[in-house]
């Protein structure tokens, strides 16, 4: 029996394919099965995985629907008779997947979506490559581009996600045991794909990417439900910069801070104040930066005129529980004027715990200077003092009596206007004016105690007055009005320098840039969005990165739309702009279709790349077998046929040279192909290594035999008192072999390589020492590429694989490889091999095999 209304969503998300996400999703199946809830696969792909297939016995499966398309059949998940049969729980596998055309639906993700729609739990799983918030970053890691992928707002809406994760050694035998792919596709997969710094990189992604679910969660939850107090889930240090010289003290404090808080988070804040007199060093603000992040933090910038309301405001929506804050930079007289601000943050900073750090620039600060900008409280403090200051004025001027003269008294209501100009600007000045020529005209001018003005010097006087006072109430006011707009240029030019240093770090993800944008104009969400669609009826857009919550779906659910191009559009949500921040705004909107058409001309030149390296490794490949495979199979094949024909009548020396001949031909083969096996190997970190305590004397007889004639050629000087090496015997003589051969081969007649051994410290040293022409220090890395010989024309000696995979092999023994200048003309190979005795017993080597965990499909 169904429920009624829509159904929940459980995701399992996998940090990388086998890690056993179909798995969990299936026994989460037999597990509720088991209650007694009615559960249907309606679709699941197991991959030939013999555990996977396990899991779904018991299980009733819904036919598939079948497909054709372009004369081929497919079955997809029949979504109707899903529909139709309405169970409680759905099992649908592959989320991200794309559906054959002639599908009801083109994605599987809306498939689901029906499901939920009707009342119907579904339970499903994806993999973090197939997130297309991330898709192009995990395509830069593996080099592999991911063709099918899911919304991340579909995954987020998810009711429950549960991360399937595994450790990159775990995931890498699972593979070499077979339990992931079919055995012709494990070396070419754990080659590419699957290499451990490929696994950990989308281990991190997936929890980072959880994490950062998690966070958004909470955030969702204490605004649901109106929480404005802080959770102490995570502990978060903000530290306040001025750009003053204090900042690197309290950097390096809030970061202590933050690291005696088990990993907590640290972010750097600058508030940029429309005023202009934050006093902030541009320069040491750069410096800053640089040092927060060297500490692991991040930095910060917001807009705002009151600057312990932003510094708080700013805390509690990164859910910070430590605010650090430096000693204040002003003067006793500065303290007079009223609190500052760390005083005003400690009085409003609520549950958040506010540092206050000492520093040597305390107290050294200026005289508190007078502000150009107009708010509206110095307005209010304009007019109070305009309809305050004349009548005060004139009773001081009162007791003066007789011994001040009228020129006197215009002086002193002309300071007053200017006073009044400096505080409250153009009106309050005006104000002032007024009232001072009516009290100047009532008291001080004769007749005094009347409205009547005998001379015609006392009306110029007056007249004057008021035209002075008014040109100097609009001078004042207009300077306060430009300061106040430098001030804001000021600020934007500081916005958008942080932008520019960003661009120069190389900073181009579009997340942080929109969290920027966000941040620093106090929004609550910011959406980068692109027209996808453009016809006479209907403009489809779709969102391409996004910061905050919650996400637009079009350019009409925001306050504000700022253009990046005709494509692209800035939508923020929170409030409405003023025309000068829209301007600002426009500058990052800018920036961010910059960004989008950079990381498409990335992606573009990403995609190109491996195809070139791809075609210069195929090349390569098809000469060594063109030649050097061929021409030992030719010779092998033709002495077979002279076997075989009946034409001839072979003698029996005849014979054994036909067969001596096939036999070298074939021996010859099957080296150059164990080679090939074993540097693929190598690459892929699964050669068998077996390594035990040994002497070099060991190795010589086999090393020797192998170059069959040409071992009367070499000169052997290895002391028999030398310690003992942890190596595999095996793998340490095809080195040196190889060594030796290649010294051989370039060593002029009458000039015997000699291979030689020392100890040296913790390792012991074997020296493979020629006199032939040398390497140019420039080539000396690309000795040890496969498939090239530094361009010999001569195809008879070898494929080059022979340094490659001595390198190779010296390294899987935690040995070395390393070329040297013989003195006197030549080369010397160095093998450094560690002694026997400190490497601890239980420690692993690299690409040996270990008895494997339980296996879990």
């Amino acid at each position: 029996m169904s429920k009624s209304g829509r159904g929940h969503l459980r995701i399992y998300l996998g940090a990388a394919p086998g890690v056993g996400k179909s798995y969990k999703m299936l026994g989460e199946g037999q597990r509720r099965l088991a209650r007694g809830t009615d559960v249907v696969v309606g679709f699941v792909e197991t991959h030939g995985r013999e555990h996977t297939a396990e899991m779904l016995e018991g299980l009733e499966i819904v036919p598939r629907r079948i497909i054709d398309y372009r004369g081929a059949s497919f079955t997809e998940m029949d979504l109707d008779a899903v529909l139709a049969r309405r169970p409680e729980v759905a099992l649908v596998d592959e989320l991200a997947h794309t559906n054959v055309p002639g599908s009801r639906n083109e994605k599987r993700w809306q498939d689901i979506d029906e499901l939920l729609a009707a009342g119907i739990d579904v339970i499903s799983a994806v993999n973090i490559q197939h997130l297309e918030s991330i898709n192009d970053v995990v395509e830069k890691i593996t080099g592999v581009p991911q063709q099918e992928t899911v919304p991340d707002r579909v995954v987020r809406a998810a009711d429950q996600i549960e991360l399937v994760d595994m450790t990159p050694e775990a995931l890498r035998r699972r593979m070499a045991h077979g339990n992931v792919y079919s055995a012709d596709k494990i070396d070419a997969a754990l080659g590419n794909y699957f290499r451990v710094g490929n696994l950990s990189a989308l281990r991190e992604l997936a929890l980072l990417w959880l994490a950062d679910r998690v966070d958004v969660g909470l955030q969702q939850y204490r605004a649901q439900h109106d929480i404005d107090s802080t959770w102490e889930a995570r502990e978060r240090v903000v530290v306040a910069l001025t750009g003053g010289p204090e900042g690197g003290t309290l950097i390096r404090r809030a970061a202590r801070i933050a690291a005696r808080s088990s990993g907590g988070d640290l972010l750097a804040v600058h508030v940029a104040r429309s005023d202009g007199l934050t006093g902030a060093d541009p320069k040491r603000l750069a410096e800053q930066r640089i040092l927060v992040e060297s500490l692991g933090g991040t930095y910060h910038q917001v807009v705002g005129d009151d600057v312990p309301a932003a510094l708080l405001t700013f805390a509690r929506a990164e859910n910070a529980t430590q605010l650090v804050l430096g000693g204040s930079r002003r003067s006793r007289f500065g303290a007079l004027t009223g609190p500052g601000i760390g005083t005003s943050t400690i009085r409003d900073s609520g549950d958040i715990d506010v540092h206050i750090v000492t520093h040597s620039q305390m107290g050294r600060g200026r005289l508190p200077r007078l502000r150009g900008s107009l708010s509206t409280r110095r307005k209010v403090e304009g007019f109070v003092l305009a309809v305050v200051l004349p009548p005060l004025l004139a009773l001081l001027l009162g007791f003066g009596g007789d011994s001040l003269n009228l020129t006197s008294n215009v002086l002193a209501f002309l300071l007053a206007v200017v006073v009044v100009a400096l505080v409250g600007g153009l009106w309050p000045a005006m104000v002032t004016a007024i009232g001072g020529t009516v009290v100047l005209n009532y008291f001080f001018t004769p007749p005094t105690r009347t409205f009547t003005i005998a001379e015609l010097n006392n009306v110029l006087a007056l007249a004057i007055f008021v035209l002075v006072a008014a040109m100097v109430s609009s001078v004042v006011d207009r300077a306060a009005r430009r300061t106040r707009q430098a001030a804001r240029a000021a600020a934007e030019s500081e916005t958008l320098a942080t932008l520019a240093g960003s661009v120069l770090r190389g900073e181009t993800a579009l997340p942080a840039l929109l969290e920027r944008v966000r941040e620093a104009f106090g929004m609550t969400s910011a959406c980068l969005m692109e027209r996808i669609d453009d016809d006479e009826l209907t403009e489809v857009w779709r969102p391409i990165a996004s910061a905050g919550t919650p996400t637009c779906r079009r350019p009409e659910d925001g306050d504000a739309e700022i253009p990046g191009r005709e494509d692209l559009v800035l939508v923020l949500q929170g409030r409405q702009l003023a025309a000068d921040e829209r301007r600002l705004v426009g500058a990052f909107a800018a920036h961010a279709a910059a960004l989008v058409d950079r990381a498409r001309l990335s992606a573009a030149a990403a995609e190109a790349k491996p195809l070139a390296e791809a075609d210069k490794l195929r090349t390569a490949l098809l000469r060594a077998v063109g030649h050097d495979l061929r021409s030992p199979l030719a010779s092998a094949k033709a002495s077979v046929t002279s076997l075989r024909s009946d034409d001839v009548d072979w003698s029996e020396s005849e014979r054994a040279e036909l067969l001596e001949t096939a036999d070298e031909s074939l021996d010859r083969l099957s080296r150059l192909v164990d080679n090939l096996l074993d540097l693929s190997r190598l690459q892929a970190g699964v050669l068998p290594v077996f390594p035990r305590p040994m002497a070099l004397d060991e190795i010589l007889p086999g090393v020797l035999a192998e170059l069959g004639d040409d071992s009367e050629k070499v000169t052997v000087d290895v002391p028999h008192t030398l310690p003992l090496v942890e190596a595999d015997p095996a793998l340490l003589e095809r080195v040196v072999a190889n060594l030796l051969a290649n010294a051989v081969r370039y060593s002029p007649p009458g000039r015997a390589p000699l291979i030689t051994g020392s100890a040296l410290g913790d390792t012991v040293e074997i020296r493979v020492i020629d006199r032939g022409p040398g390497i140019p220090r420039e080539d000396r890395d690309r000795v040890f590429a496969p498939f090239q010989r530094l361009g010999d024309t001569d195809n008879t000696v070898g494929v080059g694989l022979g340094l490659a995979l001595a390198r190779g092999l010296a390294e899987a023994m935690h040995g070395t490889l390393q070329p040297e200048d013989t003195p006197g003309g030549g080369l010397t190979m160095v093998v450094s091999i560690p002694t026997a005795n400190l490497r601890p017993a239980d420690a692993p080597i690299p690409g040996s095999r270990e008895r494997s965990e339980p296996e879990v499909s």
